[in-house]
Parts: C-alpha cells; structure tokens; sequence
C-alpha cells in the first residue's frame, strides 16, 4: 500500500513557505515590503515553468507530420494555448498588487538587490525563444545574456535551436491540402495575366483590389509581397494564404478550431504586449529614469523591448487584406462540403 499522501508534503510547502529570504533581514535593515517583492517574483517564476510546460507540449503535438485539423489533439493545443492566454492575463493583474508598493517602499531595500534584476529570468527569455522570438529580432541584444550563468545560457540557447512555435505553425499551414486538389476550384476561372496564381487568388486578389480606396492602393505591393513573392519572412507565402483563408472562411466548421489556434497566438503576443507595457509604466512610476538593478537603461529598454518583440506579428497583420463577407469569392459545392463535414 502506498502512504497517505498529506497536503503539506505533496506541495513542498516547507520548502516554499521557508523560500523568502529578505536581504533587509539578512542586514538587520527592516523593509516591510521586501517580502511581498520576493513572493510576487517567485510567483512568477512559477507561473513561467508552468507556461513552459505548456509551450513544449504544444510544440511536441505541432511537430507531428500529420496532425489532423479536427482532431482531439487539435483541440488539445488550442486548449492548452488558451490556458497560457489565462495564465499570461493572470500575470499582468499581479502587477496591481506589486503597484500597492510605493516608490520609498521600493527604495528601503531596492539598492541592496545589485546586480540582480528580472532581466536575469533564463525562463522568461526561453519562452520568448520557444514562441518564436529570434535572437536577432530582439532588442539589447548585445547584453540579452551577459548577466545569466552558464548552465542558464545553455538552456536558453538549446531553446533558440529548437523549433519554435512560430515555426510550426508556419509548417501546419503550408500542409493545408484544399488547394492541390483542382475538383474545389471548378467554378473559378484562371487568368494567366495576373502572376499565373491558383484561380482562387486570382479571384481574391482581383476582390481584393476592388476593396481598397484611393489611399490605400499601394497596399497593392504589400499584399503581392506577402502572399506571393517569396519574400524573406517567419510566415511563409503558402503559409500566409492559408491563414489568411482561414480567417475569410472560419464560419465552416472544419476551419473553426485552426481559427481558434491563430486567435490564440494573437491572444498571446497581445498579453505579453500588455504585460510589458503595465511593467514599463510600473518601473517609470517607482524608479522614474534611474537605471534598473541590473544596469539596464529601466523604462527605455522595456520601452524599446515592448515595441519590437512582438511574435506573431505576421498574422497580425493578414487582417490587413480581409474583405467584407458578402463580397468573398463563392466556394464551390465541393468545397463547401469539405469544410462543412458533409460528404
């Protein structure tokens, strides 16, 4: 028979609950608000194991070859990114309780803190590299590592060689099969004169155009760019028109859940986004232009920091190149039927 298992032992709580250590106490210098400074980062460092648990098993069911698009593993990311949506909103709500700290709270015990800073977070930067923030797309790039131990640089790094989510959601969409399959495009006609594209986007682009007003023509260049010049980018071409697809045509059912991935990653950018930007204002409102713990230039990194690292940008913008409902190009029978479960 296995022992009983209690409550205390089963969360480690002697090991939590003795895991604060106010360096005010350690140098008999009493500041009240150290401990609730120490809870608030613990926490959430263990919100980020918690949405790296998750990050990696999305990632292990996207690198199947063959994932169905309405299959219970489908559902299950779609699931598990919405947790990581709740768990992030949770995060930004925290700062509300670190905001209880005034600034002379902050600076009874602040200085004794040196060197060390939240930009020392190994799991924060390898979640932001399992997502898909290429190193060379971040900012401070220069002393993005300086201040990490060794065996915090490799876990990073190894995350950085990874696949990243961004990269197989690239991959997923590119395996969109609707468009190999000439029986769902009978009813449109090709036009060999508008960049011999497949008859549905040659339809859509020309929908598309119709769309834009006198200022707005140039997103012309923008759209052939994206979507068919092979341009350097995390999305592919292919990739990008079948996001794009999906989001035209999400009210079918079969398009419904890859529509609930791609709300989500735009969930999650949106989340981080709003975390960073609540962080910034907090670290203006408490240090004002002094220079973080950790030597990095405060509210102007996490300024720069919220403007560039966005992920999953490039769907973003595919709202860019939407077209209202009733001007969409008809779908055949045949593909109604595909994306309607009907056969």
């Amino acid at each position: 028979m296995p022992s009983e298992v209690h409550y205390n032992d089963y969360l480690q709580l002697d090991k939590i609950l003795h895991a604060q250590l106010p360096e005010s106490e350690k140098l008999q210098q009493p500041a009240h608000d150290e401990m609730l400074f120490i809870i608030i980062h613990q926490s959430y460092e263990l919100w980020f194991k918690q949405l790296l648990f998750e990050v990696n098993s999305i990632c292990e069911i996207m690198k199947k070859p063959a994932l169905n698009d309405n299959s219970p593993e489908l559902q299950t990311v779609v699931h598990r990114l919405s947790r990581c949506v709740t768990i992030l909103k949770l995060l930004v709500h925290q700062i509300d309780v670190m905001e209880t700290m005034n600034p002379m709270d902050f600076l009874d015990f602040r200085d004794m803190l040196r060197p060390a800073s939240g930009f020392q977070s190994w799991q924060f930067k390898t979640l932001e590299a399992l997502l898909g923030l290429k190193y060379e797309h971040r900012y401070g790039k220069e002393y993005y590592i300086s201040q990490l131990r060794k065996e915090e640089i490799d876990i990073v790094r190894k995350a950085e060689l990874e696949r990243s989510l961004l990269q197989l959601v690239n991959s997923w969409l590119e395996r969109m099969p609707f468009f190999d399959e000439e029986e769902n495009w009978k009813n449109f006609h090709h036009h060999p004169d508008e960049k011999n594209l497949h008859p549905f986007w040659t339809e859509y682009r020309k929908c598309y155009v119709e769309s834009l007003a006198e200022a707005e023509k140039e997103n012309l260049n923008l759209f052939d760019k994206i979507f068919f010049e092979n341009q350097q980018q995390s999305l592919s071409n292919i990739a990008n028109r079948s996001a794009l697809f999906i989001m035209l045509y999400r009210g079918y059912p079969v398009l419904q859940l890859p529509y609930q991935l791609l709300n989500q990653l735009l969930e999650i950018d949106e989340q981080l986004s709003t975390w960073r930007y609540r962080h910034m204002n907090m670290v203006h409102r408490t240090i004002g232009t002094r220079i973080g713990t950790g030597g990095s230039t405060g509210k102007d990194y996490l300024q720069s920091a919220l403007n560039k690292h966005y992920i999953f940008k490039e769907i973003a913008q595919l709202t860019s190149f939407l077209i209202e409902r009733k001007k969409l190009p008809q779908l055949s029978n045949e593909m109604e039927r595909r994306l309607g479960f009907m056969h």
